[in-house]
């Protein structure tokens, strides 16, 4: 018997700069090539997912997987300020297509950390008109793909640097010395040299929560009736002996207040890898003997099961899982914590929690930000000189329950 109801969405997601190839107008881009860049290599051609994703979805569908979550590149779409590419539109048009010819549901991210050159070098999310600029944005891709896609997010992980000047977490997506950051205040460090600007969200939840308002206010009055959200980076985080007090402030400016925007949405997305523990003097170094992914993470993944729970109580509305995975050259251990993520997620379910679907990160090995390519959470390998792909092991087993819907 399923473990999940029916029309549970299984599948796997990815970020159109890491997986694209060649989004030269965008601000990672320039950073990527810039002098003294924190990145260790360029995106390149990151996994030419950009002409290869009918091969990537016909693949994903094959496996026995429902859904995929991905990308629209905005400095695709939008190059220049007020400048809209109907070829790129009709590119992404296409992608949406081809789901759905294959009957795979897509769920498509409006904005994955890159933001056009423009938009950076005019204060990013925090300079002025940023939210009706992304509403703009919003719109015009709505008015192209919105009568065919089921499901929205607006903005990937908005929390994410607020997540960093509150805690000091370290994401894969950067590390702290990519943006700047001063050691002690966790803010623009002003003594740190000037890279070319680049559009991370804001760490202020009312810069967010605006421009993710008016997004939303833009798709629900264009084609369609996609269910719209946004997605948040939920580290579960833990006050050790001392740190409660701690420990309690963080979660409210990091998770809870951001969960709060998520009240008025048709969902929110929960993306959850680990846990942080927090002691009186801030985070706790990884427990002694504890197993650790690439990234320096602890393998945790009672953190899924954790971090939905807390979104669907915080928010009352559903949840869809859009990110959850292992940076791993072993796929074995891939299987077994995705399969103990299953189980915590299993349990939420039986619960009464409202699971929509779970999204596994990521269906490629790609570009992992400041890492390049040294990070693999991949389900599927990809040569980096051929770019052909090699399914792992563990993207048939994930395959093989979503068939079931479960045991893992």
């Amino acid at each position: 018997m399923s473990s999940f109801p029916k029309g549970f969405l299984w599948g796997a997601a990815t970020a159109p700069h890491q997986v694209e190839g060649g989004n030269i107008a965008s601000d990672m881009w320039r950073s990527e090539w810039s002098e003294g860049s924190p990145f260790h290599e360029p995106s390149g051609d990151a996994c030419d997912h950009y002409h290869r994703y009918p091969e990537d979805i016909a693949t994903l569908a094959g496996l026995g997987l429902n859904a995929y979550r991905f990308g629209v590149e905005w400095a695709r779409i939008e190059p220049e300020d007020g400048f809209f590419s109907r070829a790129a539109l009709d590119h992404y048009r296409r992608m949406v297509g081809t789901c759905l010819e294959q009957g795979v549901k897509p769920v498509v991210t409006y904005n994955h950390f890159t933001t056009p050159r423009w938009f950076a070098s005019a204060g990013g999310w925090d300079g002025p008109g940023a939210a009706d600029r992304f509403a703009r944005y919003a719109a015009r891709v709505t008015e192209h793909i919105g009568d065919l896609v089921p499901w929205v997010c607006t903005i990937n992980e908005a929390n994410l640097i607020s997540l960093m000047v509150h805690t000091r977490f370290a994401p894969a997506a950067s590390r702290e010395d990519s943006l700047g950051l001063s050691e002690h205040t966790g803010l623009p460090d002003p003594q740190a040299p000037a890279p070319p600007p680049v559009g991370w969200p804001s760490y202020n939840l009312e810069v967010m929560a605006k421009a993710h308002r008016k997004a939303v206010d833009a798709i629900k009055s264009g084609p369609g009736n996609p269910a719209v959200g946004w997605t948040l980076a939920l580290v579960d985080l833990q006050a050790a002996e001392g740190g409660e007090a701690r420990c309690a402030a963080a979660r409210q400016a990091t998770l809870l207040d951001w969960l709060q925007v998520s009240r008025d949405d048709d969902f929110v997305g929960v993306q959850s890898y680990t846990r942080e523990r927090i002691g009186p003097g801030g985070l706790l170094p990884v427990p002694e003997g504890a197993a650790t992914t690439q990234t320096g993470w602890e393998v945790y993944p009672p953190a899924l099961g954790h971090s939905v729970r807390l979104a669907a109580e915080q928010t009352g509305v559903p949840v869809l899982v859009t990110e959850n995975g292992m940076a791993t050259d072993d796929d074995d251990a891939r299987i077994s914590y995705t399969r103990a993520a299953l189980e915590g997620l299993a349990g939420c379910v039986a619960d009464g929690v409202d699971v929509r679907g779970y999204l596994h990160w990521t269906l490629l090995d790609n570009f992992e930000w400041t890492s390049g390519y040294a990070m693999t959470f991949g389900l599927i390998a990809v040569d980096r000189t051929t770019f052909a792909r090699t399914v792992k092991p563990s993207a048939r087993w994930l395959g093989e329950v979503a068939r079931a819907g479960g045991p893992f």
